[in-house]
């Protein structure tokens, strides 16, 4: 049973700043490819953010570019999202996910924006 387990969400203002992080185990951290997706009520998941194995290559949703930031650390087998200047939209459970040959997610991190 593959596991991601998601830390660093909480209740925000807007303007502010939060850091998520995601820990994988080491037998599929290095190979897959790990991203953040989020679900606001009422809302379909969507993208967030995604990051090659040799983290040469990010992507990002529109909404969210120039704010945030996704890098991983492949010695602590763990991806972070970095969220500056965050608005109420942002408002949402984020998701770690991890995929290659399968496809793993974790269980979900609330992040709050508001005042």
């Amino acid at each position: 049973q593959v596991q991601l387990v998601e830390s660093g969400g909480g209740l925000v203002q807007p303007g502010g700043s939060l850091r998520l992080s995601c820990a994988a185990p080491r037998s599929i951290f290095s190979i897959y490819v790990m991203g953040w997706y989020r679900q606001a009520p009422g809302k379909q998941r969507e993208l967030v953010a995604t990051i090659s194995s040799s983290s040469s290559i990010a992507n990002y949703a529109d909404s969210v570019k120039g704010r945030f930031t996704i890098s991983r650390d492949n010695a602590k087998n763990t991806v972070f999202l970095q969220m500056n200047s965050l608005k109420p939209e942002d408002t949402a459970v984020y998701y770690c996910n991890a995929r290659w040959t399968n496809e793993y997610w974790g269980q979900g991190t609330q992040v709050t924006v508001s005042s």
